[in-house]
């Protein structure tokens, strides 16, 4: 599993670029992100390169920042790579409450960040069907 950091920001011109300056002058490398938004207050999502300096940072800015672990998988990078993978979790019963996708090195697949209600039975229903479930450390390389 991955760690991810939720940043709630109000939905106002200029938080997101803010939340993202102030990662950047922390040293913080963004692996991956997803924007949702209300009409009052957003949450940005993010996967970054140090978990602990991108939390102390943004709480030091006046960001409200929650982390979590998401399941980050490797899928297969063609048509129905993602839906296939997903049969997994809807096969077994497992809602999933949202997902993302990132960029791979590796030409053949996707990198997809995803959070189901029951994470402990979606790793294990992962593993059974051999999905590749990528680790932080894994994360540094793509």
């Amino acid at each position: 599993m991955a760690i991810q950091i939720s940043v709630f920001i109000e939905n106002k011109e200029g938080r997101i670029k803010k939340a993202i300056d102030t990662l950047a002058k922390a040293g913080v490398n963004i692996r991956a992100l997803s924007v949702g938004d209300s009409s009052k207050y957003g949450i940005l999502r993010l996967i970054v390169s140090d978990n602990e300096k991108a939390i102390t940072a943004l709480e030091e800015d006046g960001f409200i920042v929650k982390k979590s672990e998401v399941i980050v998988i490797a899928v297969p990078d063609k048509p129905n790579g993602l839906n296939s993978t997903l049969a997994v979790l809807d096969d077994a019963n497992i809602n999933l409450e949202y997902i993302y996708a990132f960029v791979s090195s590796q030409p053949d697949e996707a990198i997809v960040a995803i959070k189901v209600e029951d994470t402990e039975k979606a790793v294990e229903v992962f593993e059974k069907s051999d999905v590749k479930i990528l680790k932080n450390e894994e994360l540094e390389k793509i």
